[in-house]
């Protein structure tokens, strides 16, 4: 089944960055599912995901392209070790923001969609649990509907709820809210991490010295 054209191109032309893309991070990837699928209504206005205390000393900010091959690597490479080491100790805030450049035409929009339904029906903890999932997937065969239900299925979730929010996009105002923010602090790639204001290369070792210096 062909993906139809829809309004995810207006993102794509935010910023200046519609033109930025990663060829054959994606291909071949097979597009069918079984779900019969309802159009879900438009969300306008959701939390952006978190982990951490509010009143935490530190706010390292990341802006992800889930279609982005490094955005996997910071997510499954360097962020355990950080959220282990400073997240789950109470010292920082992690705040998560979508930045579709887009690095695959086909699916950066839709799998942002899809988290962020998850995130909606559940909870951020789950949402972050989902969004590995999706990483480890596009690190090894590519994203596809049937990846993106059985991995929303994996967390406790409908994958065809999940199917229906990657096809319809209800979160794309979210998501652009998202990308404008960076957009406005300088980003123009993914991944881009902040530690409070200061961008710092998305690696452990520079967003943990980063952080000590803080503290």
């Amino acid at each position: 089944m062909e993906r139809p054209v829809s309004r995810r191109t207006v993102l794509a032309t935010l910023g200046g960055a519609g033109s930025v893309a990663l060829a054959g991070c994606l291909g071949g990837a097979d597009q069918s599912h079984d779900c019969e699928l309802t159009e879900p209504d438009p969300v306008t206005d959701l939390e952006r995901p978190t982990l951490g205390p509010d009143d935490a000393d530190v706010v390292v900010s990341a802006f992800d392209d889930f279609a982005c091959p490094h955005c996997a690597t910071f997510k499954l490479d360097a962020f355990p070790e950080f959220r282990t080491e400073y997240v789950e100790e109470g010292l920082v805030q992690f705040r998560q923001y979508d930045f579709p450049i887009p690095a695959d035409g086909d699916w950066s929009e839709p799998v942002a969609n899809a988290a962020r339904g998850v995130q909606e029906r559940f909870d951020d903890e789950t949402y972050f649990e989902y969004a590995t999932l999706l990483f480890e997937q596009l690190r090894g065969d590519g994203y596809s509907y049937e990846a993106i239900e059985e991995h929303a299925e994996t967390v406790g979730d409908d994958g065809c709820l999940a199917i229906a929010d990657a096809e319809f996009e209800p979160y794309e105002t979210v998501v652009g809210a998202d990308r404008e923010e960076g957009v406005n602090r300088g980003v123009s790639g993914t991944p881009t991490v902040f530690v409070d204001d200061q961008q710092v290369d998305p690696t452990y070792d520079a967003i943990s010295a980063a952080i000590d210096d803080r503290l």
